[in-house]
């Protein structure tokens, strides 16, 4: 079971207050979609390399709560939605004292490399495809 990507603020990423920047909430996200994608052995690299891209489509993010420097963070993510042609996340960024202080979504499709076609994965990939319902599987049934 994926236990979540974890995080330890840069103070580059920080204002003069020691406060996370908003703008690096989605840089996480990233950071933490991808680790999601290795725990499934399904990394982007692999996925480009086979030909086929994921770009974002819309970005969310909804702060709760602030983050600090020096604060470790757990980003929990979720595949939100799957359908063979879209692929849609869900975040969830959870401080040391278990609060959530961030919540947010990305929306994403598949395209073919070259020609940047919407592709259905389960027709063009059919490898990556089962992939993301086994885990949507294993997910639905542990909660």
């Amino acid at each position: 079971m994926y236990s979540g990507y974890y995080r330890k603020p840069h103070y580059y990423e920080t204002d003069q207050m020691g406060i996370v920047h908003h703008s690096n909430y989605i840089r996480w996200f990233e950071e933490a979609r991808v680790d999601l994608l290795d725990y499934l052995e399904l990394s982007y690299q692999e996925m480009e390399k086979a030909g086929l891209i994921v770009p974002v489509l819309e970005v969310s993010c909804q702060y709760k709560g602030m983050v600090y420097y020096g604060d470790i963070v757990r980003i929990d993510t979720f595949v939100a939605k799957y359908n063979g042609s879209r692929l849609d996340f869900s975040y969830k960024v959870i401080n040391e004292k278990d609060q959530l202080v961030t919540t947010g979504t990305s929306k994403h499709c598949f395209l073919e490399q070259q020609s940047h076609d919407f592709i259905q994965l389960k027709k063009s990939y059919p490898k990556f495809h089962q992939i993301f319902a086994n885990y949507l599987d294993h997910s639905s049934t542990n909660p």
